[in-house]
């Protein structure tokens, strides 16, 4: 099941694979997250690039500057491509950390598991009550369920960031996940009551 329509997801699928082929970036956001995982598609694309590839790419393609959220955009009918560029851009982990842990997957340079999961947190503590907020959340369950995801990476990465209440925001998703979107993540009630009695007390362990 999709949480996107098709006409949408499809229509930004194959921008995502054209631009793989023209210009160099890391992909981060729900593009990345399914990926790792290969459980939902995503809508808008979410990509990190250098300086020379920002320059590439306003040659092309009709950017707009975000000076507000402090990005770049393209706009298309179904969906948005947003870019982050070092020394500009302020996400919750910073772009040239962000392309340092990024790991190959079909061709696309695509920011580790544990990466993912801290700039999902963020961008959810902004809008938690908001479709892309719930969107967040499905993406931050699926990466702990799917991916190949390492929990002392990630608090690692938390420590040296000065991100430690994180773990806090994470424990909470966990705990008030909402049944009703199980679906999203390949659980049923049984299975979902097991994984979080396991992966809380697993944060436990790695909080202590």
């Amino acid at each position: 099941m999709e949480f996107w329509p098709e006409t949408a997801t499809d229509a930004s699928w194959t921008a995502l694979q054209k631009i793989q082929k023209q210009f160099a970036f890391t992909l981060i956001g729900g593009w990345a997250v399914y990926l790792w995982t290969r459980q939902h598609k995503s809508k808008d694309i979410d990509i990190v690039v250098s300086d020379e590839t920002i320059y590439q790419l306003k040659k092309t393609h009709p950017i707009q500057k975000n000076d507000r959220l402090k990005k770049y955009e393209i706009k298309h009918e179904f969906f948005d491509i947003d870019i982050y560029v070092a020394h500009y851009s302020t996400l919750t982990l910073p772009p040239t950390t962000i392309t340092r842990h990024a790991q190959k997957i079909e061709g696309f340079s695509v920011a580790s598991p544990e990466t993912l999961l801290i700039l999902k947190l963020g961008a959810w503590r902004d809008r938690k009550d908001s479709v892309k907020g719930r969107k967040d959340e499905i993406d931050i369950l699926t990466l702990l369920m799917h991916a190949p995801f390492d929990l002392q990476t990630y608090k690692k990465q938390l420590k040296k960031n000065g991100l430690d209440d994180f773990q806090r925001d994470l424990v909470s998703l966990v705990k008030t996940f909402d049944p009703d979107d199980l679906k999203y993540v390949g659980q049923n009630v049984h299975s979902f009551k097991k994984f979080k009695a396991q992966s809380l007390e697993k944060i436990k362990k790695q909080s202590a």
